[in-house]
């Protein structure tokens, strides 16, 4: 007859016979389960708004949401430094060009990212829509299970808030750890020319920012 001792978080576990198989191949499941670390903190906050304008509202929002991130090193990038061919199958058979490794690398070296999207015709942005077409060709992943906020905004009443939908379904499928998000319509009358005057939308805010710095990492 056999018999396993397995030891698991000061417990010891017996399995006779038949089930020994089982019991065996469910603990080596459990060995490779990915670890969720609790306890990292939130430093490199990898922070963007998802358009070329080069007066982007959105990048303007993203920024001011990433300062609010207790303790955190807020790595703010601009959609312009990464201008590519548009993407196709073809193109790629020429390689993955340099500015999608880059950007790429970003997203990989962060431990959060925030996101702050630009609506056009009721979904993303051309220039955002060709980054992530790049990237998604080195890996599937594109996000590598980050804790990511998303946000929109825009100077009218919606908030932009089809695109942030869009993304909250979309982006999970390439990897994203979505902890939260926000439509902030109205832009003007939330931001002025010295920064936030609407003090309630401020709170808000802060709130969205804890969200991001107390959310569990994968190692």
């Amino acid at each position: 007859m056999f018999i396993l001792y397995i030891f698991i978080e000061g417990r010891t576990y017996a399995c006779v016979g038949k089930f020994y198989g089982f019991f065996l191949r469910m603990y080596k499941l459990a060995l490779s389960t990915t670890v969720i670390d609790q306890t990292s903190e939130m430093k490199r906050i990898l922070t963007f708004g998802a358009s070329s304008s080069l007066k982007s509202i959105n990048k303007r929002l993203a920024h001011h949401v990433a300062t609010l991130v207790p303790d955190g090193e807020v790595h703010l990038i601009d959609l312009n430094d990464f201008e590519m061919p548009i993407y196709s199958i073809d193109r790629e058979a020429d390689g993955i060009p340099a500015a999608a490794l880059r950007f790429k690398k970003h997203i990989d070296e962060s431990d959060g990212i925030i996101i702050s999207f630009a609506e056009h015709n009721g979904t993303y942005t051309a220039a955002f829509k060709n980054i992530l077409d790049w990237i998604s060709r080195i890996e599937r992943k594109v996000w590598a299970e980050k804790p990511m906020l998303i946000m929109a905004t825009s100077p009218g009443g919606n908030g932009a808030a089809t695109v942030l939908e869009a993304a909250a379904v979309g982006l999970p499928y390439l990897g994203a750890h979505v902890v939260g998000k926000m439509s902030v319509p109205n832009f003007g009358e939330v931001f002025g020319d010295q920064g936030i005057k609407d003090e309630q939308m401020n709170e808000k805010f802060t709130a969205l920012a804890a969200q991001l710095s107390k959310a569990p990492q994968e190692n």
